[in-house]
């Protein structure tokens, strides 16, 4: 059972600004990073070149090339990532069985033995009735450098799989409990049969898992963009060699694209780039679940952030995209059991109208004056009434992207407040599919996209606006 308890974190940090040390809301919303991934020791980039210890330079040394490069990322997973690493092995060597293949743990400093459980881990082919594996899997362990996070384990492993000139890689979770061989079948097949530069992962969620992806990020980058990619934060991905050498090229590691944001900024990279993108369905993820309480505020902040910086980066594709459009959908599709969730809609509505109470001023900069206006009323409305239509929801978003752009206030600070109105969304939502089956509740977030998509132009417009520099 997974408890979803979305309120804010209570952390508190001291402000040097007298505004914001006013409302506490800004100190709330900063938590703690889910991957507390200590960096490596810091080296030196003087070119794009990303730095690589001595130990895993004469590693990948040793070979030429590769076909397929599968990397981990990882940071004390050691009760899970023996599993991960056994179901990549069988995956490749059931369905690769003649490719050249490394797998890259790329590492934040685990303490708790992740390392060697890597290196010991090893799946009996003959169980699995695999045995004409002509090629074995060869292993890359590594610590990373940088930021702590999962963007900066991500950067080592695209580094060498640029080294390897591998042809189709993967990422994929090391606290997966849930994955199988076909997962590395249906991430890689794509980019070597089919041509794929990108591979994104469909998931069966529950109704209220993934809050962030099905109430902004999903509506948001497919209107932005154009294309339907359901999980654009899924997390596990496969891409080509040359997609990852696009990857390194961008100057963005020492921002927070190297913690959360790594993900929505892979998927906007790929479409904005004209790179083919396609999705395949894995089932279910099930994984070590996070607190909410302690890891949604700051991913939130994160999330948010990447994708914001990314409009201001990618306004030329996305100011003329018109529509969306669905993409290819690779895999057997079955139904799978998921996890419940359970969710307080009380207190996500009383931090939503504590925000209206006590963030009034930093809305009034972040929302247009008929957002805000069409949000008062649920200051007052009953529990069972509170509803954010999702026209009145896409205005919200499209103010804070504005926002954001236009630097009304410090970016953290539009960022954080802007979790209450999460919160109340998120409220709103699961109000409005009590009892909806997960399939049913899938249909009130395409009505979502659609409003996201029909309301576009408001964004246009507003994005359009002239603003003091």
């Amino acid at each position: 059972m997974v408890s979803l308890s979305l309120a804010p974190c209570h952390i508190h940090e001291p402000f040097a600004d007298p505004v914001e040390s006013c409302h506490p809301w800004f100190a709330r919303a900063e938590a703690c990073e889910t991957e507390r991934m200590t960096p490596g020791p810091q080296l030196s980039d003087a070119s794009n070149t990303t730095p690589l210890t001595p130990e895993t330079e004469a590693q990948v040394a040793q070979f030429a090339h590769t076909d397929i490069l599968v990397g981990i990322p990882s940071f004390n997973n050691v009760e899970t990532i023996g599993h991960v690493v056994k179901a990549v092995s069988a995956g490749l060597a059931k369905y690769f069985p003649e490719a050249r293949a490394v797998l890259v743990n790329s590492d934040g400093g685990s303490t708790d033995g992740t390392q060697q459980v890597v290196t010991q881990a090893v799946v009996d082919l003959k169980t699995l009735f695999i045995g004409d594996q002509q090629s074995s899997l060869h292993k890359i362990i590594t610590p990373y450098h940088g930021i702590p996070g999962k963007g900066s384990a991500f950067r080592t492993i695209f580094e060498i799989a640029r080294r390897l000139k591998a042809k189709a890689c993967a990422v994929v979770d090391s606290d997966l409990r849930s994955i199988t061989p076909e997962w590395i079948e249906l991430l890689v097949s794509p980019v070597l049969e089919q041509g794929f530069d990108y591979v994104a992962p469909y998931y069966l969620r529950h109704k209220y898992d993934g809050t962030i992806t099905n109430s902004i990020v999903y509506p948001l980058t497919r209107t932005l963009y154009g294309h339907r990619i359901r999980q654009p934060i899924g997390g596990d991905f496969g891409f080509s060699g040359q997609l990852a050498q696009h990857y390194l090229d961008k100057h963005v590691w020492e921002s927070e694209v190297a913690k959360f944001g790594i993900d929505i900024w892979m998927t906007t990279e790929a479409i904005a780039s004209g790179a083919r993108v396609c999705q395949s369905f894995l089932g279910a993820k099930i994984h070590n679940p996070k607190d909410p309480a302690a890891d949604l505020s700051a991913m939130l902040v994160q999330v948010l952030g990447a994708v914001f910086a990314l409009m201001e980066d990618h306004y030329a594709v996305w100011g003329k995209t018109d529509g969306s459009n669905a993409v290819p959908l690779f895999g057997f599709q079955y139904e799978v059991g998921v996890e419940p969730v359970n969710v307080n809609v009380d207190r996500m509505i009383s931090t939503f109208r504590q925000g209206l109470s006590d963030l009034g001023t930093i809305w009034d900069q972040i929302l247009a004056p008929g957002t805000r206006q069409s949000l008062r009323p649920l200051g007052t409305c009953s529990a069972q009434d509170f509803r954010i239509a999702d026209s009145l929801w896409a205005r919200v978003v499209y103010d804070a992207a504005v926002a954001y752009r236009n630097r009304v206030l410090p970016l953290d600070h539009v960022l954080k407040a802007f979790t209450p109105l999460y919160l109340g969304r998120t409220a709103s939502f699961v109000l409005d599919t009590q009892g909806l089956t997960s399939s049913e509740a899938e249909g009130r977030i395409e009505a979502l996209c659609q409003a996201f998509e029909k309301d576009k132009s408001y964004l246009v417009a507003r994005w359009n606006e002239p603003h003091a520099s």
